[in-house]
């Protein structure tokens, strides 16, 4: 380790002592508490520079560094290392010091040259010129990523302004180590288009990391706590379909993410500085503009470190990604829900069948685009095709209970029997309500609700609706209950056929007139 420089202060009084007041290089030493071998060096440094105490007295203390004190150029003896690759090979997991301390050694030793002959510095000095090198990068605590550990995301302050008046957000990611980025426009700033906008990253990267880290928008965290921070169902999902996990930083900490934050600036600049004056009609005409400038920013060298953002990438962060999950993944949201009895679960007014073991518990309903999952305890007991149309069934014959189970509680003969308790009238339109459904389970809801209706207006009324029912040819709910709101059932219990008049001892009858 290389001996501290003297205080600049003490070298000035030793000069002063030694060309002003002509003392003695041991009485130098004793009144100022340094050793006669330093007062010799730097006497003999301002001897050698034509240096005299009044020119001495002139210079400032900078200036006098300069002058006696100047960078000590490295000793041509040592072999000099590449302490810009070094300080990427440290991003790799695992790597160490130590290690790379190693392999500058044997790298020395392989490229001996016997005109020039060089050794490597000892480990000792290796690290202390390591720390000087990586102290010159910039004044601020440096954090160290790994390599394909984290992925930050954020959204660009800037808007890049559409013909039709709306705005285009400009999403931006970064890995840690490499600090290779992503730029996309999306409409807004929505959870589909955070979720949506990482998935492409993810697709440009070509493999997913162990960590994504984001701020703290409404649409991805619930709870935007410090220490444990609540995302929302569809930020899990996605977590979940590409084997990562998502940490959002600390609130306010825009430090947290540094590399983003930098990534955002040269996208501003480099990207969005460069669009000012173009005119976009939709967000894909930002997108085919940004995608030649966002190559030529990854591709742009570094200024203090070699390679540039691609190459690092290529070399570094891309062979420790996981790889890509095989199937695409897709905007979900989650709903609970309780099955019925007729084994059928309900959304968006349409029903869609479960296995009937799991009649009156609550499912959790995973919804994409195009999808509809049931899940039980985290296992999926049932998919089906979307469908849009309400009112409709979307039934598989395996989920509805076997006919000859003598155990089954809900049949149509009970519903039936149960109707013949209102009246004749009402088991007929339970029993067509059963025929009319490719499966009787598709009736039981209509047939309860039907039956439903005497607890309200009472048995007779019900039964009265139901005859006037099968004399209009119908035996839809709505059309019963209708007639029981209208009071339509209590004008037909009413209205007699034909009007007689009753007998009378003052009517004459009609003998009399013959």
């Amino acid at each position: 380790m290389a001996a501290p420089r003297i205080n600049m202060r003490k070298l000035k009084d030793a000069l002063r002592l030694k060309l002003e007041g002509g003392q003695s290089h041991q009485q130098i030493a004793t009144a100022l508490g340094i050793s006669k071998g330093v007062v010799t060096k730097y006497v003999g440094l301002a001897v050698a520079a034509g240096l005299d105490w009044p020119t001495v007295a002139a210079m400032d203390e900078a200036a006098l560094e300069r002058q006696l004190l100047s960078a000590p150029r490295p000793s041509d003896i040592y072999a000099q290392a590449d302490y810009g690759r070094i300080h990427q090979e440290l991003r790799r997991k695992g790597m160490t010091l130590a290690l790379l301390w190693e392999e500058y050694c044997a790298q020395t030793g392989d490229e001996h040259d016997p005109e020039h002959p060089v050794k490597p510095w000892r480990y000792s000095q290796f690290c202390e010129n390591y720390r000087q090198f990586a102290n010159r990068l910039k004044r601020s605590m440096r954090q160290v990523h790994r390599a394909g550990e984290k992925l930050f995301i954020d959204y660009a302050g800037p808007t890049v302004a559409l013909t039709n008046g709306q705005r285009a957000n400009i999403f931006v990611a970064a890995m840690g180590a490499s600090g290779y980025c992503f730029a996309l426009a999306t409409p807004a700033q929505t959870a589909c288009d955070w979720l949506g906008a990482t998935a492409r990253a993810l697709t440009f990267f070509g493999g997913v990391p162990q960590l994504i880290v984001p701020d703290n928008p409404r649409a991805l965290v619930k709870s935007a706590n410090r220490y444990e921070p609540q995302l929302n169902d569809t930020v899990l999902d996605f977590a979940r379909h590409y084997g990562c996990s998502v940490l959002p930083a600390r609130a306010y900490h825009p430090q947290d993410k540094a590399k983003v934050e930098l990534s955002v600036q040269l996208v501003e600049r480099w990207i969005l500085a460069r669009l000012r004056k173009i005119q976009f009609a939709t967000i894909d005409d930002v997108n085919d503009a940004m995608a030649p400038l966002l190559e030529y920013l990854n591709q742009r060298a570094f200024q203090k470190l070699p390679g540039c953002r691609a190459s690092v990438f290529k070399e570094i962060d891309a062979p420790a990604l996981m790889a890509l999950p095989l199937q695409a993944w897709e905007w979900a949201v989650f709903k609970t829900v309780r099955v019925h009895i007729d084994s059928h679960i309900e959304f968006e007014a349409h029903r869609y069948s479960v296995p009937h073991a799991l009649v009156g518990m609550a499912l959790e309903l995973r919804i994409t685009a195009s999808a509809v999952e049931v899940v039980h305890r985290g296992q999926r007991v049932a998919s089906h095709r979307r469908c849009a149309h309400p009112g409709g069934f979307t039934t598989v014959a395996e989920h509805l209970p076997d006919r000859h189970q003598a155990q089954a509680q809900w049949t149509p003969e009970r519903l039936i029997h149960w109707g013949e308790r209102v009246g004749v009238a009402c088991a007929l339109t339970v029993r067509r309500m059963l025929e009319r459904q490719r499966h009787p389970e598709h009736a039981y809801r209509a047939c309860l609700g039907l039956l439903s209706l005497s607890k309200r207006y009472g048995d007779a009324r019900l039964e009265a609706a139901c005859v006037l029912a099968c004399a209009l040819g119908t035996s839809k709910y709505t059309h019963i209950r209708d007639i029981l709101v209208n009071r339509r059932d209590l004008l037909q219990a009413s209205t007699t056929p034909e009007w007689t008049s009753p007998s009378h001892a003052h009517v004459r009858g009609a003998d009399y007139y013959q």
